[in-house]
């Protein structure tokens, strides 16, 4: 799914221009990331939650290489799916 897709859906559903369906898109994906910036996580019922977890500071490899790299600590986003989004699919 790409914000081109969304924006689409958005366009077909209300019967509004691209511009403004664009703009609809950005500013629902500005929104999610707002709320997991500010939360920590976030809920669609009925479709899943994503929730922001720290990662730690590890050693990896470096494939063209093979020599080991210092990786930092940081965060990533998860996502768990609803038992209704499970069934769908």
């Amino acid at each position: 799914m790409s914000k081109a897709f969304i924006a689409a859906v958005i366009q077909d559903s209300i019967n509004c221009t691209g511009v403004a369906a664009n703009q609809a898109a950005a500013d629902l994906m500005d929104a999610i990331i707002l709320e997991l910036k500010r939360e920590g996580g976030f809920t669609l019922p009925s479709f899943g939650t994503f929730t922001v977890r720290k990662t730690k500071a590890r050693k990896a490899l470096n494939p063209r290489t093979g020599e080991p790299v210092k990786v930092k600590a940081g965060k990533t986003v998860r996502f768990k799916a609803s038992p209704n989004l499970k069934k769908a699919v």
